[in-house]
């Protein structure tokens, strides 16, 4: 069958830098091509070239073919009647991609506008009808952005994508940083949406789960270029490159192991809570009489979809929010009746990893600085004692010493991550919260994040409430697991048997939508019902 996007020599190059070089990708009628590869490897700029949506410092050669007519370079007025209506794009963050003051059904509307449907009342019963198609009831057209979830805002971001009716559908990490159901509902409703409009998808991701779950081929990009392109079994199988093996490797698994006990035997929990309840004004307990613990040296993972309590039971974990009712116990003393330098004192044994390192370090201090932050604010030892002890952490966080003269903006993720992790441990913390530390890493870039998380707490023996979407991550790290709905503790127990062998029905609900990096196993989970034809 041949190609309905065809992707040649395509180059893009911006001041100082080279971007894509010489790609080449083909995509088919009624195919999903999954592009795959780390932060900078070329995937958004490659889409972004095909819309003809870079900015003018980018220099693009090459060709990119839809549906036999060469579209770029095309001038902009032709490329807007090609944009939509042909090929539409589905960015990675549908929060900045909808105007949160307009109505999403008027949103819809312009699309169609746009694209020639002058009738109001048209516009009005197509809108009704593409949010049907998406899941979302058509009398929500008259609701702003902020009244939907991150998932039903994914659902509208689609909805406008196929407004025009394209033929070809890009799709920027559609499901990054959403809920393991979440996600399983969006991947379904790309695969019913393909069989039924016969859509080609071009989906860029970094998670290899949803690649075995959607893709038929896969093509891998580094530095720019494409390395290996083959169908998603050959990949998963038999890799080419070294590069796929390792991207393949770095993934974690859903898979039962032992993991060597770092329990501290002691009576006493760094983190004891009986019944609490935290309450939010006008709305459901957002913690409705929790009872758990957090022994020393222990790992708690604490998962659930958003809005389920998770952080904000990590926060009264490490005395951040205050309890309405039921006792809280942290270093066996209850934070609420302590006096302000007593106060100090406790949280000086506890520290935090945000999940956005770059909005938590500060961008005009050093990384250096910011590590020996913690340590000026409570005075530890000399200035030269508090640098070296920064110079120390780097190290062990795999820094090398010229980075700590660097500002965060100089890093990537995965090092600013590291940053996070040395700045949390700068006081030898007892406790520490690590919230989503690794939801929006490449795989390999987690994998070496958890690898050095489980290696510092081998080493300092911290305890820690971990708390994250990804399940195949906690079941990495953690020793017992807690899950959390709607503010309510649903299962509690050690992570090998909460995550493999759930006893809850809402525990297997979300183990049972975390799709499998195996294409083979994961088409046999969904079902011979599901399967898209050829």
């Amino acid at each position: 069958m041949g190609a309905l996007l065809r992707i040649a020599n395509l180059n893009v190059r911006f001041p100082g830098a080279t971007a894509v070089e010489n790609v080449d990708l083909e995509l088919r009628r009624d195919e999903v091509l999954a592009v795959v590869g780390e932060s900078g490897s070329g995937k958004s700029v490659t889409a972004l070239a095909v819309m003809g949506l870079l900015p003018r410092s980018a220099a693009v050669s090459g060709s990119v073919v839809l549906d036999g007519r060469e579209i770029l370079g095309l001038p902009e007025d032709e490329l807007r009647r090609v944009r939509g209506a042909r090929i539409a794009l589905v960015f990675q963050e549908p929060s900045t991609a909808l105007n949160p003051v307009e109505r999403v059904g008027w949103q819809i509307g312009e699309v169609l506008r746009a694209h020639g449907v002058a009738s109001r009342r048209e516009r009005a019963a197509r809108t009704a009808g593409l949010l049907e198609q998406v899941g979302i009831p058509p009398e929500r057209a008259r609701d702003h952005p902020h009244r939907f979830s991150g998932g039903q805002k994914q659902r509208i971001v689609l909805a406008l994508a196929l407004a025009a009716d394209p033929d070809v559908l890009i799709a920027d990490e559609p499901t990054t940083a959403l809920d393991v159901t979440v996600q399983a509902e969006i991947l379904g409703l790309l695969r019913d949406l393909r069989r039924d409009r016969r859509l080609a998808v071009l989906l860029i991701t970094h998670n290899m789960g949803v690649v075995a779950d959607l893709a038929d081929r896969v093509a891998v990009m580094r530095d720019g270029r494409v390395l290996e392109t083959q169908d998603v079994e050959g990949l998963f199988s038999s890799p080419r490159t070294e590069y796929a093996e390792r991207l393949l490797a770095a993934v974690p698994r859903l898979e039962a192991h032992d993991r060597p006990t770092r329990l501290t035997k002691t009576d006493e929990p760094v983190f004891a809570a009986e019944n609490i309840v935290v309450d939010h004004p006008g709305r459901p307990a957002a913690l409705d009489r929790i009872t758990l613990s957090v022994a020393p040296g222990e790992v708690l993972g604490l998962v659930g979809e958003s809005g389920s309590g998770k952080t904000t039971l990590g926060r009264v974990a490490v005395g951040r929010l205050r309890a309405a009712s039921g006792t809280v116990r942290l270093f066996g003393r209850d934070p609420a009746g302590l006096g302000r330098a007593e106060l100090r004192a406790l949280r000086r044994r506890i520290g935090v990893v945000h999940q956005d390192p770059a909005a938590s370090l500060d961008p005009r201090r050093t990384v250096l600085d910011s590590v020996t932050e913690p340590l000026d604010v409570h005075g530890v030892g000399t200035r030269a004692e508090r640098v070296a002890r920064a110079h120390a952490l780097l190290d062990q966080v795999a820094l090398r010493p010229e980075h700590g003269d660097r500002l965060p903006r100089e890093l990537s993720g995965g090092q600013r991550q590291r940053v996070a992790l040395a700045r949390a441990l700068a006081l030898e913390p007892d406790l520490l919260l690590a919230d989503e530390p690794t939801s929006a890493l490449d795989v390999s870039v987690q994998a070496a994040v958890l690898d050095l998380f489980t290696e510092l707490q081998d080493r300092h023996g911290f305890a820690c409430v971990f708390i994250s979407h990804d399940l195949a991550v906690v079941n990495r790290v953690a020793d017992r697991v807690a899950v959390l709905r709607d503010g309510r503790l649903v299962e509690l127990g050690p992570a090998r048997d909460v995550l493999t062998r759930p006893s809850a029905l809402y525990t297997r609900t979300l183990v049972d939508s975390v799709p499998v990096p195996d294409p083979v196993a994961q088409r046999s989970r969904r079902g011979p019902d599901l399967e898209v034809p050829a």
